[in-house]
């Protein structure tokens, strides 16, 4: 048994606003190396799924509701976790922590008293898998001032800044985040969310055409923009707004999306998506532009990265920057996430910080996250 806490195996959970499934990467972490040893993609059955969706769409729910979720989902990621070890050469005894983002189902940051909730019972994994678990990493960022949000350029930062050129990590998932990770190693690294990712694309694909998203982008390639629908959406104050700031399906939602299409009737419906993946692409560029770089490597992870059709239009909109996925810097984009939870994991169990002041805007750095042992 291991008793260094800050190197070893860990196992992180993540579970997006795409709600797409359960990511479980487990890592090795030693004093110089982060290395993907082993993965598994764990889907949420149907009617969970469509519970959780529905919870987040109307923001509210019976107590009772709230908790049988809450253990419901704890129990799938045990599942998860379970299911990944079953091909793993290595056994729950090996591994020192998992760490569990959980699934958020409400993302609240700009209020006197700010939360993030997010369902998935750290008690249920503990138990239910014997190994130390790691929870609830948002919240100590947004009580000492911060966004709680986005978190993982502090893994970026870590991982992959390079002294001799701008790097911007751009993950795409149901909300697009990018960190800015400056060659100057004097001015500090930046994060934020830039605004939707998939998550307008996946839900106007399931209202028109019942499916979960746009495989390759390939409704949204049928489809041209809609000049006018676009310049109206980038007009949301959001998308100007100063950081630090965070966002959610709590605002990038399909009624934010209607309130839109209302004042532009009979756009066919293949022209919104081909136009919301034009959104994505010009609203992330329009980040990197606010943070004053003009040049430098763009790197994609998440499940955007996937959809052709938006990285087409990221490479045309990306003008005097290099685009790639992280694979070329050697970590798989698929993974980025989960394996930023697990190395979370070990920085809490060596009582290490992992929030980003400079990204999130918290008063200074925290340890993140409580810890449940079996």
């Amino acid at each position: 048994m291991n008793t260094n806490h800050t190197s070893g195996y860990f196992i992180g959970l993540m579970s997006g606003t795409s709600m797409d499934g359960i990511d479980a990467a487990l890592i090795h972490i030693d004093q110089h190396t982060i290395e993907l040893v082993h993965h598994h993609d764990h889907s949420y059955p149907s009617d969970l799924k469509k519970q959780l969706n529905e919870l987040c769409n109307n923001n509210h729910s019976s107590i009772l509701q709230l908790g049988e979720l809450n253990r419901r989902v704890g129990k799938v990621f045990s599942a998860a976790v379970l299911e990944l070890l079953k091909t793993s050469t290595q056994q729950a005894s090996d591994i020192i922590a998992i760490g569990s983002h959980g699934q958020t189902i409400y993302h609240h940051p700009n209020a006197d008293l700010a939360f993030s909730m997010q369902l998935g019972d750290p008690n249920s994994i503990a138990y239910e898998t014997q190994i130390t678990t790691v929870a609830d990493f948002r919240n100590k960022d947004m009580v000492a001032g911060g966004q709680g949000a986005p978190l993982v350029p502090r893994f970026h930062q870590h991982l992959l800044r390079d002294k001799h050129t701008n790097r911007i990590i751009i993950n795409i998932g149901g909300i697009a985040n990018i960190t800015v990770l400056n060659k100057d190693q004097s001015i500090a690294c930046s994060g934020f969310d830039t605004g939707p990712g998939n998550t307008l694309l996946d839900a106007w694909i399931h209202l028109q055409q019942g499916q979960p998203f746009d495989f390759d982008g390939s409704w949204a390639q049928s489809g041209s923009i809609n000049q006018k629908l676009l310049n109206e959406m980038m007009k949301d104050p959001y998308f100007s707004s100063p950081t630090p700031k965070s966002t959610g399906r709590e605002y990038f939602n399909l009624k934010w999306l209607n309130r839109h299409l209302s004042n532009h009737p009979n756009i066919p419906p293949k022209n919104v998506q081909r136009t919301l993946v034009t959104l994505t692409a010009r609203t992330l560029f329009k980040g990197i532009k606010s943070c004053n770089l003009n040049e430098g490597e763009v790197y994609l992870c998440g499940g955007g990265c996937h959809n052709t059709a938006l990285m087409n239009e990221i490479n045309h909109t990306f003008k005097g920057f290099s685009v790639d996925t992280t694979q070329a810097l050697g970590v798989d984009p698929d993974w980025m996430e989960a394996m930023a939870f697990a190395w979370f994991a070990s920085r809490t169990m060596g009582r290490q910080p992992s929030n980003l002041p400079s990204a999130t805007g918290a008063r200074k750095e925290v340890v993140l996250g409580g810890i449940y042992y079996p």
